[in-house]
């Protein structure tokens, strides 16, 4: 999508992701009847869930059965990634238009009633509180699940000294998490020495640009939904604003 700008992309890998609690998770997946319904707020949540369902004996009993129950019941996402990652799993996901936290717990909210039975939530040790906080006000019963860990890739430093000897100060850099601008920033700021205020730092959402303002950099564009889409129209007229 940013070659078709004409844009040269370099994606360098930040976050790494180490699985935990999946007995507990599928435990959980196993008994339907104890829960209204699936919330999901990213694709490593989905992931955990693919891992569990690569032991035959476990993906046999989802597929005779878990799959058809919980298909009765809602499957919120927050985003277009993660409802594709559902459907492969076999349910249909609800809310992928929301495209953040803020706005998939309206839309949660708008269709669950006060003192139903709790939605199940498998999420990262590092979610915000935004989307628990929002369903809690309005008495809508979420149990969370802890069921992956982020850390900085390994590679991250070598990957970003390497590029900025190779191809020199990016014209844009363009974060897609808090995570990201936490893990990265310093290396950037270092690298990129007093040719920093020549770089345009784009975000993928608010929550990512909120970061991002807190840390001390200017946004120049956050795309106005998650898409590839959006964000190269974003990045390209910034950049053309700017003349570079």
């Amino acid at each position: 999508e940013l070659g078709l700008y004409g844009f040269q992309a370099t994606l360098i890998p930040v976050l790494s992701f180490e699985f935990i609690s999946l007995e507990s998770l599928f435990e959980k997946l196993s008994h339907p009847e104890c829960y209204g319904g699936l919330v999901f707020t990213s694709p490593r949540a989905l992931e955990a869930i693919k891992i569990c369902l690569k032991e035959n004996s476990k993906n046999e009993v989802w597929l005779k059965s878990l799959k058809q129950r919980w298909n009765t019941k809602p499957a919120y996402v927050v985003g277009k990634a993660t409802a594709s990652l559902v459907e492969e799993i076999g349910l249909i996901p609800q809310g992928d238009k929301s495209g953040n936290a803020e706005k998939l717990a309206e839309y949660i909210c708008s269709r669950e009633k006060p003192s139903s039975s709790a939605l199940l939530f498998p999420c990262g040790a590092l979610k915000r509180e935004v989307l628990p906080t929002a369903l809690r006000e309005k008495g809508i019963p979420l149990e969370s699940l802890t069921v992956y860990q982020t850390t900085q890739h390994a590679d991250l430093q070598e990957a970003l000294s390497s590029y900025f000897s190779q191809q020199g100060i990016p014209a844009s850099v363009v974060f897609f998490s808090p995570s990201g601008v936490k893990f990265c920033l310093q290396h950037i700021q270092k690298l990129s020495g007093d040719f920093i205020n020549h770089v345009k730092f784009a975000a993928i959402g608010p929550t990512t640009a909120e970061a991002m303002e807190a840390a001390g950099i200017p946004v120049c564009c956050t795309a106005e939904s998650p898409t590839p889409q959006d964000l190269a129209a974003g990045i390209q007229k910034a950049l053309r604003l700017q003349n570079c």
